[in-house]
């Protein structure tokens, strides 16, 4: 059994499609197919069924699956290991988030530090970022929400405020908290449902008793604050992605919590770079400052 089969056979597992699969690797389909078959021989059974250009996992691909994930999985931590030992100061973070409002703040503080690490972030679904978590192919997440798992380490970094903006020249903009039941007759512009912040904003709404009434519904946040300070419509924004615009006031919300967590989340077994260590301690020390700031 050859290195070069377990990468190929991922990618097939992954993908379920050889066409897609050798595209990604940058190799022909006919190469593929050829190096599964002679994995397939090795092991003397399938492990795919083919269903046209497709191929789904059997159960012995299935299981095998899991065994080849960990033993690649061990060799990627081995080889970043011996990296971080010859070359510290050529190492790279990887890094996934599910929003990205308070990254700039934390890359431009750590790379203050550390000018020669380089970071590749991807800006991920939560189920995206599980699945990446789970295969262990990411050094840390930024998410919110936190993410339990018994190979998932999770450490809750930040309690963040959602507030409520309105535009200067509101009825509100002269207070600097309000209650629930005084915006049910407001419209509102926000995220899509299926977003943390609106899925929350909308079931403490409706303790409160009423349902927000929605003038634009969207799926970039940072889009929200210039909406209100059109005065499209009022918005829930986490006290981390306000900015510092001139014609909005934030409010807090008085009667209800209402608050995200945000955790930075790591795989248990994947090995840790001092970057990646030193990485950690900033991020802890830029929400352990704003922590103070909110108190």
């Amino acid at each position: 059994m050859e290195l070069l089969q377990l990468q190929y056979f991922l990618a097939v597992a992954r993908l379920e499609h050889v066409t897609e699969a050798a595209r990604s690797l940058h190799v022909t389909q006919s190469s593929l197919s050829k190096t599964i078959q002679r994995l397939e021989e090795d092991l003397g059974v399938p492990l795919f069924d083919r269903i046209g250009r497709r191929l789904r996992l059997n159960e012995f691909g299935s299981k095998f699956l899991r065994r080849a994930e960990r033993a690649l999985f061990e060799l990627e931590q081995g080889r970043q290991e011996i990296i971080d030992l010859s070359r510290p100061e050529h190492d790279t973070i990887e890094l996934a988030v599910t929003n990205a409002s308070t990254l700039p703040n934390i890359l431009r503080e750590f790379r203050k530090k550390h000018p020669q690490i380089q970071f590749h972030v991807q800006m991920l679904t939560t189920q995206e970022m599980i699945t990446l978590l789970h295969r262990g192919e990411v050094d840390f997440c930024l998410s919110s929400p936190p993410i339990q798992g018994d190979d998932i380490e999770c450490q809750i970094v930040f309690i963040d405020p959602i507030l409520v903006a309105v535009p200067m020249g509101h009825r509100l903009a002269d207070r600097s908290s309000v209650s629930l039941n005084e915006l049910k007759d407001e419209w509102f512009v926000g995220v899509k449902k299926g977003y943390l912040t609106r899925d929350l904003v909308d079931s403490v709404c409706k303790e409160a008793g009423f349902a927000p009434k929605y003038v634009y519904e969207g799926n970039e946040p940072a889009r929200l604050s210039a909406l209100v300070e059109a005065g499209i419509g009022i918005a829930f924004i986490p006290s981390t992605a306000r900015n510092s615009r001139e014609h909005i006031q934030y409010l807090q919300v008085e009667d209800h919590e209402l608050v995200r967590e945000i955790a930075l989340l790591r795989h248990r077994s994947r090995y840790i770079s001092r970057a990646a260590l030193e990485f950690r301690d900033v991020v802890v020390e830029y929400f352990g400052s704003l922590s103070k700031q909110t108190v």
